[in-house]
């Protein structure tokens, strides 16, 4: 049988990056945080702020008395508040470009020919920095009303952070704030030094974290060619759990009929009564470890509770290049992350996969040129039982050890549950009681499996019966040559 077959689980949570970040292929509307998680000025200061910010849309003709909606403080901090009735999927919010800030606003700023090099992000985010430090910048009405911090983990204290202990979601936080000071020491020595003179004071890491976080958490990516938005009003709007529909709720459109400007449209979901908050779904795809980095928040619903499984190809494996070639012909990998949620099934390529790197032994034959064409449908179903009884076992090992990573149990983070936490703990006892309900559910599916192992057909018993050499009570025939 296969000796090169092992698994780890624990925080094995990856951090990948791309141009921004992006997961999903699909238009998501990417806004901040529910402002709970937000380090809010004093209500007084707060509302001024609001205000001067309202007259400055004004007067840039963006909004009037007739807008449907205006930003307010509601009991999450601030917020969109219906000033009538809004009917559902009316237009509440139309922003023209010339108040959008992308890269195409940073390339034709000061700092526009420094940054051409850069990844667009770190670009928007030198100039969000930049116009946040200029005391007479034409953006400070809308700087002045964006947070401070957020309670996205990237931002958590290594005290809060311990409460993080055996997760993946700590594995991958870290991840976001090593990579973020690469980025920051890289644009350090490239930008930040030899061109100090465009900036009105010294750049910090904190500060670089601050736009990140505020990139990360507002803008609004993959938007009809726009690789990178913000987009100043509209990304005060707050999310709703109880909000399922996603697509339809904001697009990119023409301001005219002769008009090649772009105006953003946002509409309400929902019918609204005057007064009640505009709110969005912002991902329904997102895991709560993903709302946690990216927004500073966590639902309660269960299917937002995920674990990835992380399997990869011994290259030690005698067979490796034989199972590579296997994986990749069906759209896999030497490495494969399988993204278990709580309550669903398995995913359909977690049980091919994980027999193909346990085989080996008298299975090996599986690998052989003859089979590359049907292989992966063969390994679809049980191979053998020592196989299958294998990866049953490393699999629940693998669980288990997990499991003994977290400082706490789950009956002990069901319990905090129910006392009032500060926003952070709350995310990291959800997060943990998430995360092992996931893994227990795992460590259940594959130890049902082992029970069964007698009770399941094989191979061979099914190779048989396609040559019909087995009879109605599974007996095996002979035949005795004349």
């Amino acid at each position: 049988m296969a000796t090169h077959f092992t698994l780890s689980l624990s925080s094995s949570k990856p951090f990948k990056n791309s141009t921004f970040f992006t997961k999903n292929p699909s238009l998501h509307f990417k806004k901040p945080l529910s402002i709970t998680s937000f380090q809010s000025p004093p209500p007084a200061a707060a509302a001024a702020a609001v205000q001067t910010f309202w007259q400055w849309l004004s007067d840039q003709d963006v909004v009037s008395a007739k807008t449907p909606a205006r930003p307010g403080l509601v009991p999450q901090g601030l917020g969109l508040v219906a000033q009538r009735d809004i009917s559902r999927n009316e237009v509440v919010l139309e922003i023209p470009k010339k108040l959008w800030i992308n890269p195409d606003v940073v390339a034709a700023s000061e700092i526009g020919n420094v940054c051409g090099g850069v990844k667009p992000w770190v670009s928007v985010a030198l100039f969000l920095i930049r116009e946040k430090l200029k005391e007479d910048s034409t953006w400070r009405p809308y700087l002045d009303v964006l947070p401070e911090s957020t309670n996205s983990t990237i931002f958590w204290s290594e005290e809060e952070l311990a409460e993080l202990q055996g997760t993946q979601l700590l594995s991958t936080t870290l991840g976001v704030k090593s990579y973020l000071q690469r980025e920051f020491l890289k644009v350090e020595e490239e930008i930040l030094i030899p061109h100090k003179q465009l900036f009105p004071s010294p750049v910090t890491l904190d500060d670089f974290s601050w736009a990140f976080g505020i990139l990360r958490s507002r803008s609004f990516s993959r938007l009809r060619g726009q690789n990178l938005v913000l987009i100043p009003l509209a990304d005060l709007v707050n999310h709703s759990p109880d909000i399922t529909i996603e697509d339809g709720v904001y697009e990119i459109k023409g301001a005219g009929l002769f008009s090649r400007d772009l105006i953003f449209s946002l509409r309400s979901p929902i019918s609204l009564k005057a007064g009640e908050q505009v709110l969005i779904q912002y991902n329904l795809n997102m895991s709560n470890a993903e709302l946690a980095v990216d927004y500073g928040f966590i639902e309660a619903k269960s299917d937002r509770n995920m674990y990835t499984l992380t399997l990869q190809i011994s290259e030690s494996d005698p067979f490796f290049g034989d199972k590579l070639d296997i994986a990749e012909t069906n759209g896999l990998g030497e490495l494969a992350d399988f993204d278990i949620v709580l309550g669903n099934p398995l995913p359909p390529t977690l049980l091919p996969y994980l027999r193909l790197v346990a085989l080996g032994g008298t299975d090996s034959f599986l690998l052989e040129s003859i089979f590359r064409n049907t292989i992966w449908g063969h390994l679809e179903l049980p191979v053998s039982r020592a196989n299958e009884e294998l990866i049953c076992r490393v699999v629940r090992d693998a669980c288990k050890s997990a499991l003994s990573g977290y400082h706490t149990t789950i009956e002990e983070d069901e319990k905090l549950k129910g006392e009032e936490l500060n926003p952070r703990l709350e995310i990291a006892v959800g997060i943990r009681a998430g995360e092992k309900k996931v893994l227990q559910q795992i460590e259940g599916i594959f130890k049902q499996r082992q029970s069964e192992l007698d009770e399941l057909e094989y191979y061979q018993e099914r190779r048989l019966k396609d040559l019909g050499l087995v009879g109605e009570q599974g007996e095996i025939i002979f035949w005795e040559s004349k």
